[in-house]
C-alpha cells in the first residue's frame, strides 16, 4: 500500500533522477540562445557566472572538443600570448591619487578579457536624429546601425551632452575632464570621445558618415571564442609605394572611424593617457594653438591610434615575449585579406572598413570581408591636402 509516506520518498527519487538527466544533457537550443544573445553586457559578476556555464556545458556536448583558448587559436602567425592578470587590490583613493595617469585609468575601468563585448553603438554629431537639424545625407546611413542591430543599444551623442558625459564617467579622475575641456578644436574633441567612451563602457564607436553592411556580431569567424580577444580594428590605408610618406602618415594605418571594445582595453588606457598628459602639458605651456600643435592625425587621429595598437603588441608588461619572434610591425598586416590575431587582438584587412576604395587591394562592397562603408572625402590626397576630420 502506497502510504503517504512512502508517496513523499518517490516522489523524492524521481525529481533527483530527473534533475540529473536534465544536468546531463543539456538544451543545445538554450546553449545556441546564450552564444548569440547580443545583448548589453550585466556586471563582471553576471559576466564571468555566464561564460563559466557556458564552457562547462558546451564541454559536455563535445566533450571531445574543448573550449579554445587564446593560445591554441592557430588562425594566424600568432606568437603573442596575454599574461595572467592578477585581480586588483582596492586602492585607497588617497593613494590612487597618486599613482600615474594610466594606472589610474586601468583601476577605474578594469579590463576583463572574459566578460562579452557590450551591446552599444556610439556616434558622435551636432545634432541627434530626433532633430530637424540632423543631415539628411546621414540618416540612411545613421539609421543601417540601428538596423543591423536591433537589439543594441544605439546612441547619437551631441557635442553638448558628451561633455556631461566624461564629466560622469571620469569624475574620479579629472585630468581627463581638464584635457577633453582644454582641447581648442571639436574635430579633437571628436576623436578623444571615442577613446574615452570604449574606454568607460565598450561596444562599438563609429563616425556618423558610416554605412552598416553586416551586423557586428558576424566581424569575427565564431571559432574564434568571444573571450580571447578584447579589440577589434581594421585597417585604414596599406600603401606599398614608394612615396607612401606624401599620402599617409604611417606604413600600415589603423583607422579609427569605428572601433570595437571591450571597456578598459589597454590599448585605451594607453591612447586616452597619452593624449591628456600632453594635453595639458601643452596647456601649462600655453601652446594649444596652430603654432605649436601638431597635426589631428597625429594628435589625436590615426597616426597616434596605430602607434598605440603597435606599441601594445610589443609591451612585455601584457604578453609572454619567451616565444617572440621579433617586433611585430607593419611587415606582419601588409596585404592581408583575412582577419589577424594578435593576442587580445583582432585586426580586419583593409576591406572590412575600407569596401570599394579601388586602392590598396581593397574589395567592393559585396565583399565577405566587406562589413563597414566610410564616406570620406579625399583620404586619397596627400595630407597636405586633404579633409582632416574625426570623420575623415
Amino acid at each position: 500500500m502506497l502510504t503517504f509516506r512512502r508517496a513523499l520518498v518517490v516522489a523524492a527519487v524521481l525529481l533527483t533522477l530527473f534533475l540529473l538527466l536534465r544536468s546531463n544533457h543539456p538544451s543545445r537550443i538554450a546553449v545556441a540562445a546564450k552564444r548569440k544573445s547580443p545583448k548589453p553586457t550585466g556586471t563582471y559578476h553576471d559576466n564571468k557566472v555566464l561564460l563559466d556555464s557556458l564552457k562547462e556545458e558546451l564541454s559536455k556536448i563535445s566533450p571531445d572538443k574543448p573550449t579554445t583558448s587564446t593560445s591554441d587559436w592557430h588562425g594566424d602567425s600568432n606568437d603573442r600570448i596575454a599574461l595572467v592578470k592578477k585581480p586588483i587590490p582596492q586602492i585607497p583613493l588617497s593613494d590612487l591619487k597618486a599613482q600615474p595617469l594610466r594606472k589610474q585609468l586601468a583601476y577605474a575601468f578594469p579590463y576583463d578579457p572574459a566578460s562579452r563585448f557590450p551591446a552599444y553603438v556610439w556616434q558622435t554629431w551636432k545634432s541627434t536624429p530626433a532633430s530637424a537639424d540632423f543631415g539628411e545625407d546621414f540618416r540612411a546611413s545613421e539609421a543601417s546601425w540601428t538596423a543591423l542591430h536591433p537589439n543594441f543599444v544605439h546612441e547619437v551623442v551631441t557635442d553638448a551632452v558628451a561633455v556631461h558625459l566624461i564629466r560622469h564617467f571620469y569624475a574620479s579622475i579629472p585630468e581627463i575632464v581638464q584635457a577633453y575641456e582644454a582641447l581648442p578644436e571639436p574635430v579633437l574633441k571628436a576623436d578623444f570621445f571615442r577613446y574615452l567612451i570604449l574606454l568607460a563602457r565598450g561596444g562599438i564607436y563609429s563616425d556618423i558618415d558610416t554605412t552598416a553592411l553586416k551586423s557586428a556580431v558576424d566581424w569575427i569567424p565564431p571559432e574564434v571564442p568571444r573571450h580571447t580577444y578584447g579589440l577589434v580594428v581594421g585597417i585604414e590605408a596599406d600603401p606599398d609605394r614608394p612615396d607612401w610618406k606624401d599620402w599617409y602618415s604611417r606604413r600600415i594605418q589603423f583607422c579609427q572611424w569605428t572601433i570595437q571594445a571591450k571597456p578598459g582595453h589597454p590599448v585605451l588606457v594607453e591612447i586616452v593617457a597619452a593624449i591628456a598628459e600632453e594635453t595639458l602639458r601643452m596647456k601649462a605651456a600655453d601652446e594649444l594653438d596652430k603654432k605649436h600643435m601638431k597635426s589631428v592625425v597625429e594628435f589625436t587621429g590615426p597616426a597616434i591610434w596605430t602607434d598605440m595598437i603597435f606599441r601594445y603588441f610589443n609591451n612585455p608588461e601584457y604578453f609572454d615575449m619567451s616565444t617572440s619572434k621579433g617586433n611585430i610591425s607593419w611587415e606582419r598586416f601588409t596585404g592581408i585579406t583575412t582577419m589577424k590575431k594578435v593576442g587580445d587582438v583582432i585586426v580586419l584587412p583593409i576591406t572590412s572598413f575600407s569596401p570599394g576604395v579601388g586602392q590598396m587591394g581593397a574589395m567592393d562592397e559585396d565583399d565577405p570581408m566587406a562589413f563597414v562603408k566610410h564616406a570620406f572625402e579625399g583620404t586619397w590626397k596627400p595630407e597636405s591636402e586633404r579633409h582632416i576630420g574625426s570623420d575623415g
